[in-house]
């Protein structure tokens, strides 16, 4: 398309460029550059113009698909952006029902239906976030769901790290945190064969904080959510932070059952000798110390009248110190 060779044309140039050079070079009419140049203001891309020098790209965090590619080193993912969409899980859990192939990841820059962990919503404003869903259909159990949620725990961490230069931690068992405050969320979903117990497929879902939203965040989540950048994003950041997350994420499910990143999440867990209180479907919170992590990513804690319990599922709340 023209505006994605035009945009490529100001991306591989320093400094100012001339609509006419352009044009000569893409053998395109001054018209049609123009009228380009436009459609990429009106995405978002801040280009600057000046008479008798052309047009500069300036660093802008643009989500498209072109820019994720740039970025993105795995064949075998096919990206697809949109702007807004319902939710990226819930759409493409209906592709992959209907034979969408491994590899698909769908990336927004706002869910308007998004979705968390025990049927919460999951808050999704445009512009201050990065959303995505990949599809696997990996050859594992039913019961290994959880070292896919725990890949991904780690692949998100990793590339935050990376482009933050923070240092981020894991809230049992699928939130990253950066300075006490949540950045990130995973929900992972899968069709399962109950007569193999084998998984159809698995739909990983990853909600980031890029930056806090114009005007805050809702009431509910002040004190709770915060956001990986504050003020002016780095350049492409989100397609740089979902190149990276795919990638990461594609490799470690690769290596499964054989291997995954038990040790990688153990050393950013965010629980380990906490006190924190279980929340656990059906039961009354309840107050506990928490021990150590299982090799299956299950909690040992002691109880307040100190018995044990392993924890295979649920939530746990970390207690401030008393």
């Amino acid at each position: 398309m023209t505006k994605e060779r035009v945009w490529e044309q100001l991306r591989q140039t320093e400094g100012f460029v001339s609509g006419e050079e352009i044009a000569g070079k893409l053998s395109l009419s001054r018209a049609a550059v123009w009228k380009a140049i436009e459609q990429l203001r009106e995405e978002g891309y801040r280009i600057e113009s000046a008479q008798k020098r052309g047009y500069r790209l300036l660093p802008s965090d643009v989500l498209s698909e072109e820019g994720v590619r740039r970025f993105l080193k795995t064949k075998e993912i096919k990206p697809k952006v949109y702007r807004s969409i319902g939710s990226t899980n819930t759409v493409l859990k209906s592709l992959a029902a209907n034979g969408e192939p491994t590899g698909t990841a769908l990336i927004a820059g706002e869910q308007t239906e998004g979705r968390g962990r025990m049927g919460r919503s999951f808050y999704s404003p445009k512009d201050s976030g990065l959303y995505l869903s990949l599809l696997l259909r990996p050859q594992l159990e039913a019961a290994q769901a959880t070292r896919i949620t725990a890949c991904a725990a780690v692949a998100a961490a990793e590339t935050i790290e990376e482009l933050s230069g923070r240092r981020t931690q894991i809230k049992w068992v699928n939130d990253i945190f950066l300075d006490d405050r949540k950045v990130c969320g995973i929900l992972t979903e899968a069709s399962v064969d109950c007569e193999s117990g084998m998984m159809h497929y698995v739909v990983v879902g990853i909600g980031i904080n890029t930056r806090v939203p114009e005007g805050d965040y809702p009431e509910e989540l002040r004190g709770i959510a915060g956001a990986v950048f504050g003020g002016q994003t780095p350049d492409s950041l989100r397609c740089r932070l979902a190149a990276g997350v795919l990638d990461r994420l594609w490799g470690y499910c690769a290596a499964l059952p054989e291997e995954d990143c038990f040790a990688a999440y153990r050393d950013r867990s965010l629980v380990l000798g906490k006190a924190v209180e279980l929340l656990l479907p059906g039961r009354e919170p309840e107050r506990a110390v928490v021990l150590e992590l299982g090799r299956d990513y299950s909690l040992l804690v002691r109880l307040a009248d100190g018995s044990m319990r392993r924890v295979q599922s649920g939530e746990v709340r970390v207690r401030p110190a008393e």
